[in-house]
């Protein structure tokens, strides 16, 4: 006999899921174990609790495909603080991993860098390029409202554009870094990691994407910030170098007309006669 199922709503499709209780056959094992596999990819970072009420799962079930598929080295956990948690323990939360990454996207991945060469080919270098900027273009336009509500202070602008970042998905973190004597004030920094990255093999072949994201952490911030490893080129994480000492901030970018940052402002003012 079948096992009882019931229909389960995502993006618009129905399928069948069995029942708690029921036993369910190797394909439907396989194709549920694939529902919270793209789940993962989709909300990632996220959490069992979070899978379970996006796929109508229970703790228990999701759970076991969880630790399936971690023990298999498609997902992996990251330690993630809540936002307003105090110092308490960073919730667990799950991400693909690279094997993760390239079990769902090797198609996509392989047209995308297909393409892209073939741009390269025809139209030069500085095309991906134009394509690299144009991509982050987006990432730029939504985050600076929320790094400027932050404020002219350097370290409160690079929290608020790890806040961004984790939002959607890049598992950021910062940390802020003192300098104390005998070392000078100027070498204070944040370090803003980013765990996941969602083009990290097709960085990986063309690195202007990552060159291109860390031109727009700099416009955000107001400084001049430097890459120290990216999961692209083989790090463990992405680190990005974010100095918080420095007396004079980077030229605006871009044309005269586009508003200075906060904290481009309040140096220009405290520059003025």
């Amino acid at each position: 006999m079948s096992p009882v199922s019931v229909p389960s709503k995502r993006h618009g499709a129905l399928t069948a899921e069995p029942l708690a209780g029921t036993p369910a056959l190797p394909d439907a094992e396989d194709r549920t174990r694939d529902r919270v596999l793209g789940a993962v990819l989709e909300h990632g970072p996220v959490s069992a609790a979070e899978l379970g009420e996006l796929l109508g799962f229970t703790p228990a079930a999701v759970r076991r495909h969880l630790d399936h598929l971690e023990r298999g080295g498609v997902i992996e956990v990251k330690r993630v603080a809540k936002a307003g948690a105090g110092a308490g323990r960073p919730a667990r939360r799950y991400v693909l991993s690279s094997q993760g990454q390239s079990k769902l996207g090797d198609d996509y991945l392989n047209i995308a860098s297909s393409a892209l060469r073939r741009l390269q080919e025809l139209a030069g270098e500085e095309a991906v390029r134009d394509y690299a900027v144009e991509r982050f273009a987006d990432m730029e336009r939504r985050y600076a409202p929320e790094v400027n509500d932050a404020g002219a202070d350097i370290t409160d602008r690079a929290l608020a554009l790890s806040k961004a970042l984790s939002r959607d998905g890049y598992v950021a973190s910062a940390h802020t870094i003192e300098a104390k004597a005998p070392l000078p004030a100027a070498l204070a920094s944040v370090q803003l990691c980013q765990g996941h990255c969602p083009i990290q093999h097709l960085a990986a072949e063309f690195p202007v994407f990552c060159d291109a994201e860390t031109e727009v952490f700099s416009r955000l911030v107001g400084v001049d910030v430097r890459r120290l490893s990216t999961l692209a080129g083989g790090g463990h994480v992405c680190t990005t170098h974010i100095p918080t000492g420095r007396p004079v901030v980077r030229e605006p970018h871009g044309s005269s007309e586009q508003p200075n940052s906060p904290y481009e402002e309040s140096n220009n003012q405290q520059e003025r006669p």
